[in-house]
């Protein structure tokens, strides 16, 4: 009997606090997607594309080209041209974020 109450108030304040969603909230939230999206794009556009060339030169040897900017160019006119592969790279580090939160959201409903 002791458990169904506290069950009882859990959920009603569960719900008065879903219910309290108003416009700043809203857009508080959406900046921080924003902020979180454009970080992980600059992740995934600038820092993994120069860790990538460094380590393929430590393990691989010498890139086919003049270096760093040639291939940074491929990649750039890879984007560019819509190739989905290079979009995948690029978004990689969002994507990768949004499944361990889904994860995360998952893991908690079960428990």
């Amino acid at each position: 009997m002791i458990f169904a109450d506290r069950y009882a108030r859990i959920s009603a304040r569960w719900a008065l606090r879903s219910t309290k969603l108003n416009a700043t909230s809203l857009k508080n939230a959406a900046r921080r997607e924003a902020a979180l999206f454009l970080g992980l794009l600059f992740l995934g556009f600038v820092i993994m594309p120069l860790a990538i060339f460094w380590v393929g030169q430590r393990v691989l040897g010498e890139f086919g080209g003049v270096g760093y900017a040639e291939f940074f160019g491929n990649l750039s006119g890879n984007i560019r041209s819509g190739d989905p592969i290079a979009w995948f790279f690029v978004l990689s580090p969002y994507l990768g974020w949004q499944i361990l939160r889904l994860m995360r959201f998952a893991w908690r409903r079960t428990t």
